[in-house]
């Protein structure tokens, strides 16, 4: 251990080398060879010249087996004054490097402990520091107990080293490069021996220096918020994980019909007027699915639109960190809200999953925007996606209690999807307690096989629904189905309608009429009949 700390020492006084981005590597490998070949030499003399009880006995007994035994005590003094200079010259300047660099809290006392002698540039007052120090612990008096605290400490530093330079691997990061280059295993292998040794020396001390560590760093931190930090290192980390992540599944096999989730793109003007699109992105992205909203600026790009565009995307992140939201945000600036749509169509899921749903919204009492609604959604159907419209109403989302489903003879291709939909939106804390209902109108006949094939999808899929939820209705001639799903669900929180293609093009925006005296209501389209297992 002395010799590595001997290392450290000229480590420490790179400053006085010509080129110390060549020889510290160099040296320091050197050293450690030589160094572990000494040791290896001593070890196996002492192995041959003495028994193992005298090894144990005596801590001295290579005086003994010296040519000339005085030697030794007049080594180990000669060896411990080096590295009480070697440290006396390297932990100034390291404080006085720290000071430069401003890291300490206030600039005051960066001013006091950088300053140096005029006429060598020697740091004095670092030096006061660092001799208060040695005297505290000079003066506890054991040696043991003061080597165990000083071999946490540069055990802690080594490790920090080492784990920074594994993470600078993997970050990536293009101003780092550093003349010599080492292997990511080497690294890592070192931090983990570090971390290692300091709980085997002494398991209470080693979790103290690295609290005490971690404190200086939370501090320096906290006061120096224009420095990235660590931050930097691990965030380069992470998008790189992340990058590799998406390549890996945008590889795999894509066949996802038994194993659907949504992965929900979604496109409005009205972000900051309504938020019930956000607020559905927000609850299909909380656990099982992905959302990426987009927040559209109706124009042509320019440095006005770009920077509109950048104050309005930092609402939205603002919005999305208070609401706790794992929802991607992003605006897009175009000159119509149909390229707006084939565009936001093109864009990679940042999940890496492929997006298989597009999400509108507009509002009950200002339904201009449907008619722009229907003639987009040959788009979305030619990017064979689902799709769900929203429409918004005074009443909002309720108490985030009840969510009910309509099921008619015609939409079964459309009933998995708004089950699993369902399912999906109960998984967010916001729906806690929740409960969800089916509703479902068949012929008088049917409706006895229709409710068992109900129960039975629920059993099979296990699904949260209670089969007291489960309401087969008869279907009257002269009763339409709005009719009973304005009755049945007024007072719904969420409610979903099956929205077939067929019924759309006949009937346009009347299809979505109907529904004034009801809160939110989401219609749901399906490129395919999901499966439920």
């Amino acid at each position: 251990f002395p010799a590595f700390t001997g290392m450290a020492a000229g480590v420490g006084l790179s400053g006085d080398l010509k080129d110390p981005k060549k020889s510290i590597p160099r040296g320091t490998l050197w050293a450690t060879v030589i160094g572990m070949l000494i040791y290896a030499l001593v070890a196996f003399k002492l192995s041959v010249s003495a028994t193992p009880e005298a090894l144990v006995a005596d801590q001295l007994i290579m005086s003994q087996i010296a040519i000339w035994g005085p030697i030794i005590p007049v080594g180990l003094v000669c060896a411990t004054i080096s590295s009480a200079l070697g440290s006396m010259m390297i932990a100034p300047r390291t404080l006085q490097a720290l000071a430069q660099d401003k890291l300490f809290v206030a600039d005051s006392i960066n001013n006091w402990v950088k300053k140096s002698s005029q006429k060598n540039l020697e740091p004095v007052n670092a030096t006061l520091i660092t001799t208060f120090i040695v005297l505290v612990f000079v003066s506890i008096g054991g040696v043991n107990f003061v080597a165990e605290i000083i071999s946490m400490f540069f055990m802690v530093t080594y490790g920090s080293i080492c784990l920074i330079s594994f993470l600078q691997h993997f970050a990536a990061d293009p101003s780092y490069r550093p003349v010599f280059k080492s292997r990511w295993y080497f690294s890592l292998f070192g931090a983990v021996m570090c971390i290692y040794m300091m709980f085997k020396m002494n398991m209470l001390y080693a979790i103290a220096a690295i609290v005490f560590m971690v404190l200086i760093y939370l501090i320096i931190t906290n006061y120096k918020k224009d420095r990235p930090g660590m931050a930097k290192i691990f965030q380069g980390v992470i998008f790189q994980l992340s990058r590799r992540l998406r390549v890996f599944i945008q590889k795999a096999d894509k066949d996802d019909v038994d194993n659907w989730r949504p992965s929900v793109i979604c496109i409005s003007q009205d972000s900051f007027e309504r938020p019930s699109a956000l607020d559905l992105m927000r609850w299909i992205s909380h656990r099982y699915g992905f959302g990426t909203y987009i927040h559209y600026i109706q124009g042509y790009f320019s440095k006005d639109s770009n920077q509109q565009a950048g104050q309005e995307l930092a609402r939205l992140i603002k919005g999305a960190g208070v609401s706790k939201s794992n929802v991607y945000m992003d605006t897009l600036i175009s000159p119509s809200y149909t390229t707006a749509i084939a565009q936001s169509l093109q864009l990679p899921s940042v999940s890496g999953k492929d997006t298989n749903m597009f999400l509108f919204e507009y509002s009950k009492m200002q339904s201009d925007s449907i008619q722009e609604i229907i003639q987009n959604l040959p788009l979305v159907r030619a990017a064979e996606f689902d799709f769900c419209i929203l429409g918004s109403s005074e009443k909002g989302f309720g108490f985030r209690h009840e969510i009910h489903l309509w099921i008619t003879p015609n939409d079964y291709i459309n009933a998995n999807l708004m089950i699993l939909m369902a399912y999906v939106i109960m998984g967010h804390p916001d729906w806690r307690g929740g409960q969800i209902k089916i509703s479902a109108v068949f012929p008088k006949q049917e409706i006895s096989d229709q409710k068992e094939k109900l129960l039975d999808l629920i059993q099979t899929g296990r699904l949260p629904i209670s089969a007291h939820n489960i309401e087969l209705i008869e279907k009257e001639e002269n009763v339409s189905l709005k009719e009973i799903i304005s009755e049945k669900s007024v007072d719904s929180d969420l409610t979903m309608v099956g929205l077939r293609e067929e019924a759309l093009k006949q009937l346009g925006e009347q299809i979505f009429e109907g529904y004034d005296d009801m809160g939110n209501i989401l219609f749901v389209n399906a490129n395919q009949s999901k499966v439920i297992i």
